[in-house]
């Protein structure tokens, strides 16, 4: 049957099509706030006072019948389903107003509202928008988004079902430890995914347009027009390094699964290095988004991932599983356990750590007895570039 995903691509509106869009998606707005309005009023709405009130109010507003009645009942069923989720977080998130200055289009369209002829995207009411086919759609569309981004660029998400597409069993097996210098180091060297540094590329470039801002603006006054366009430009140079960065981490995490069958990732969490002077590089750098990229193309290609705990990988010996007694300092990027002799760079060593307690079936290194050395060696694992540490071994 295959699973049901979407497909997004870049929409080409010219000026007719695009006042045509917002202009529906004002009428779209107002029954949303309308809605917003009676559940603060205390009545609680359903799918079927939502209807009526739709019905009502298109009979009552001629401004309301010159849009599409699909995607204005689409709008109440999102918001519905809005208010729906919120009672199952217990009250939080309710459905909010959407400003007119502050909430970006966004119009939900159904078999009956949509078609596609020519490459072209036929909206009702004589809307055409060209579309770039960046790829074929693996299906018939059931329905269609059409939104628009902080920068003002139109995008249709095809929501399709796409046929499954098996590929062969193989045997491998990898670790992954993140970093930043280097943001993923595996156990094989080939599989190493650089830093990509995409936004640092592009620093000095946006530099000067965020100083360009800034001799444009002026405190109290309206934004004036060179404010606004030097404000998109920067607006558009960040996207493009995310959009890189997205690109290239999908392909070297689609890669990665492809050529393993168990995959055992480091389940670290950066959000402690938001508040550290590793912040920008960390979030140039992207982890969060590779390591989705990794969980989502595992479940799509039936491969085993397992999430390790971080807890003390970087403190363990990857032969002999004894763990040291100190913490190895950020500058310290070697490895050497007294215990066993290996000595590896402290990010492979992780990487093995990883990959070692995920093969026993576990997830974590507590989860592992450690073993203990004879007495006549170190009693665990230290640092080689500790000099004290060292002359204790040597006693």
């Amino acid at each position: 049957m295959g699973e049901i995903v979407r497909y997004t691509y870049r929409l080409r509106p010219g000026a007719t099509a695009e006042t045509a869009l917002v202009a529906e998606w004002h009428r779209c707005r107002f029954l949303w706030n309308e809605a917003v309005h009676q559940q603060s009023s205390g009545t609680m709405p359903t799918m079927g006072s939502l209807s009526r009130m739709l019905t009502e109010a298109r009979a009552r507003c001629e401004w309301l019948r010159t849009g599409s009645q699909v995607a204005q009942q689409q709008m109440l069923r999102n918001y519905w389903q809005a208010l729906t989720d919120s009672f199952k977080l217990k009250d939080r998130g309710r459905p909010r107003q959407k400003a007119r200055k502050r909430a970006l289009p966004s119009l939900e369209f159904t078999t009956r509202g949509f078609s596609i002829s020519d490459g072209r995207l036929m909206l009702p009411k004589g809307t055409t928008i060209p579309v770039v086919w960046s790829r074929e759609l693996p299906s018939k569309p059931t329905s269609v988004r059409v939104y628009q981004d902080s920068i003002g660029h139109w995008y249709a998400s095809f929501v399709v079902r796409r046929p499954d597409t098996p590929i062969p069993r193989v045997e491998g097996a990898i670790g992954i430890d993140w970093g930043v210098s280097t943001t993923a180091t595996t156990t094989d060297q080939r599989y190493d995914l650089p830093y990509l540094r995409h936004r640092k590329r592009c620093a000095a470039e946006l530099a000067k347009v965020q100083r360009k801002m800034a001799r444009r603006r002026r405190v109290g006054a309206k934004p004036s027009r060179g404010y606004i366009a030097a404000k998109r430009q920067a607006a558009r140079l960040q996207k493009k390094a995310a959009r890189q960065t997205q690109h290239d981490s999908r392909i070297w995490a689609r890669r990665v699964v492809e050529d393993h069958q168990l995959i055992a990732v480091e389940d670290f969490k950066p959000k402690f290095l938001v508040k550290s002077t590793m912040a920008r590089k960390s979030a140039d750098a992207t982890i969060g988004a590779v390591k989705r990229g990794l969980i989502e193309f595992a479940h799509r290609f039936d491969r085993q991932l397992v999430l390790v705990s971080p807890r003390y990988t970087t403190m363990t010996c990857s032969s002999c599983f004894a763990r040291a007694k100190q913490q190895l300092g950020l500058g310290e990027q070697t490895f050497r356990c007294y215990g066993c002799g290996s000595t590896a760079h402290r990010d492979r060593n992780a990487a093995r750590v990883i990959l070692a307690v995920a093969e026993r079936g576990h997830t974590s290194v507590d989860d592992i007895s450690h073993l203990q050395p004879s007495s006549g060696l170190v009693v665990s694992a230290v640092r080689v570039e500790d000099p004290q540490a060292s002359s204790m071994g040597n006693r």
